[in-house]
């Protein structure tokens, strides 16, 4: 499951690095479906890293990979 979600990672992954951010990955919880996601660079503090979350990385790992059912950002 962990090697699903760093590939579908590498697949957003270039999207957020041409506004000069980044995502890594933290842990996946089995039971929970909880994604725990760090984003970097001009993420961190950006008013926007809610809506890249939610609508850019969320739904697009959701969509991707069910078993996923929350993104949490640190």
């Amino acid at each position: 499951m962990i090697r699903k979600i760093k590939k579908q990672l590498n697949k957003i992954r270039p999207y957020i690095q041409m506004d000069g951010g980044d995502v890594e990955f933290i842990s996946f919880d089995d039971k929970s479906g909880a994604l725990t996601i760090r984003l970097q660079g001009a993420c961190v503090g950006c008013p926007m890293s809610q809506i890249t979350l939610q609508e850019g990385i969320g739904k697009t790992i959701k969509q991707e990979i069910p078993e996923v059912r929350e993104v949490i950002a640190i």
